[in-house]
This record gives C-alpha cells, sequence and structure tokens, in this order.
C-alpha cells in the first residue's frame, strides 16, 4: 500500500496482513480452475468463482488496513500486495477472455500497460531503485477492475439481473482501464524523473 513508505518496516514474515495476503495469492490457481471448469467440459462454477473474487477484494482491504492498525506493515507485504493484485488481475483476463466475456483488444490493452510497467521496473533496477510504490491511483484502478470482472462475469446469463451486471460492469471496466493506464504514465513519469537526476549527478 501507499502508506507504507511512511512507517516503520519490518522483517517479519507471518503477521496477520501477510498471511491474508497468502490467501489471497492461493485463491489465485483456484479461482482460474473455478472459471475455465465449463471449457474443459466440467460444470459451470461461476458462484463459486465470484466468491473467491469476492474473498479476495475483502482481504485486500483488510491486510492493508490491519497491518497499519497494528503496525504490521513488512517488506514481504509491500511485495505479496501488489503481486497479489496483478495475479488476479491477469487470471481474471485469461479466464473471461477464454470464455469469451472480454474482448481481446480489452486484454491486449491491459496486458500492454502490465509490459510497460515490467519495463519500468527494470529501468529502476538498473539504476539501483526498488520497483514503484502502489499509489492511489493505481489502487484505484485496481478496485474498479475487481468490481468490473465479477458483474462481466455475472453477465454471462440471461435475466435482467444479467444485462444490469454487464452495464455495471463495462462502466466500472472503462474507468478501470483508464485509470490504470493513467497510472501507469505515471510512473513512466516518475522513472524518467529518476533517471534523469542519475544522469545528471553523473
Amino acid at each position: 500500500m501507499e502508506v507504507q513508505e511512511t512507517r516503520v518496516q519490518t522483517d517479519r514474515v507471518l503477521t496477520i496482513p501477510n498471511i491474508l495476503s497468502m490467501a489471497r495469492l492461493a485463491g489465485v490457481p483456484l479461482f482460474l480452475w473455478l472459471i475455465l471448469r465449463p471449457e474443459f467440459g466440467g460444470p459451470k462454477s461461476d458462484t463459486w468463482a465470484l466468491l473467491v473474487l469476492m474473498l479476495s477484494g475483502i482481504s485486500d482491504y483488510l491486510d492493508g488496513k490491519l497491518a497499519r492498525r497494528w503496525n504490521q506493515i513488512s517488506r514481504l507485504g509491500r511485495l505479496l500486495d501488489p503481486a497479489a493484485d496483478r495475479l488476479y488481475i491477469l487470471s481474471t483476463l485469461v479466464g473471461l477472455t477464454w470464455r469469451e466475456i472480454l474482448p481481446l483488444w480489452l486484454t491486449a490493452v491491459l496486458l500492454a500497460r502490465e509490459l510497460v510497467l515490467l519495463v519500468m521496473v527494470g529501468i529502476l533496477r538498473r539504476h539501483g531503485y526498488p520497483p514503484p510504490q502502489v499509489n492511489f491511483l493505481g489502487k484505484a484502478a485496481t478496485f474498479n477492475l475487481m468490481y468490473a470482472f465479477p458483474l462481466l462475469l455475472l453477465s454471462d446469463g440471461s435475466g435482467w439481473i444479467a444485462s444490469l451486471a454487464a452495464i455495471f460492469g463495462w462502466a466500472f471496466a472503462g474507468w478501470g482501464t483508464t485509470l490504470y493506464w493513467w497510472a501507469g504514465i505515471l510512473y513512466v513519469v516518475q522513472v524518467r524523473r529518476l533517471v534523469r537526476a542519475d544522469a545528471m549527478a553523473d
């Protein structure tokens, strides 16, 4: 989380927030299996997949809140939290695209942003800097996408609930994608400033 920069960090591993983040990571393959079961001849398990996503969202909120309240902010937590966010987004993109709920172009747009960020992380490491911190804008983008994906999964059906889920799902997907790229551009600007400062110092 963004606030982790402003507090004392520890090397502790077995903290409640870290355990929550680890549980979120363990849920990624479970979610992917549940969402893809119909594609391999199994029963449709969208309700269970939605439950895993919902629990992931709750734990995402709790791990940061508890870390701050109980002073359990750790270096491991700084790695686990964004890693879990990105893996859930990636697994959801794979699952929904495979089932043709998400169009390929939207998946490509979101993955292109991840590729840009990966390049930026590589540049930072080459200059001796850690990966960029998760800022509020990036977290807001993730929350929008994590709202969008369950709604779009729910829209894969019939009736008024599916129609309503599609409307709100695509609205959240649009906002989330825009914010996701906005946060990515800010990361690029941040990296550019750091590299320029290094060049001037030399």
